[in-house]
């Protein structure tokens, strides 16, 4: 399971950190990232880490202001979220790719999703 924590309301230019537990299996072997979903838009990811190197990829939308990064030890992963904006507004899903070799955001295959948890950026 995926437990996805650390959502809720914020001004624009406002920092939210999300979290990202897994339970019953360990993020070692697995890239995890982060994807949202607006209202009336599609599912877009957002950031991944690589397990075989801890690389990290971010969608431009969110380069310089989002930061991935992972705890194996508690089996975490966070998303730190800097001067945010009203279009960040979205339900944030931490989700697990079992290649843990990905090279590039847009490698990232989707396949074990947690629940989301709402981020809501105010102007």
């Amino acid at each position: 399971q995926l437990q996805a924590s650390g959502g809720g309301l914020v001004q624009a230019g406002g920092s939210l950190r999300l979290s990202c537990a897994a339970s019953g299996f360990t993020f070692d072997d697995y890239a995890i990232g982060w994807f949202r979903q607006a209202p009336g838009k599609e599912r877009e990811g957002v950031s991944c880490i690589s397990s075989s190197d801890g690389s990290t990829y971010y969608a431009d939308s969110v380069k310089g202001r989002l930061t991935i990064s992972s705890d194996n030890a508690k089996n975490t992963v966070y998303l730190q979220m800097n001067s945010l904006k009203p279009e960040d507004t979205a339900v944030y899903y931490c989700v697990v790719d079992l290649d843990g070799t990905i090279d590039a955001m847009s490698a990232f295959v989707p396949l074990w999703w947690g629940q989301g948890t709402q981020v809501t950026v105010s102007s």
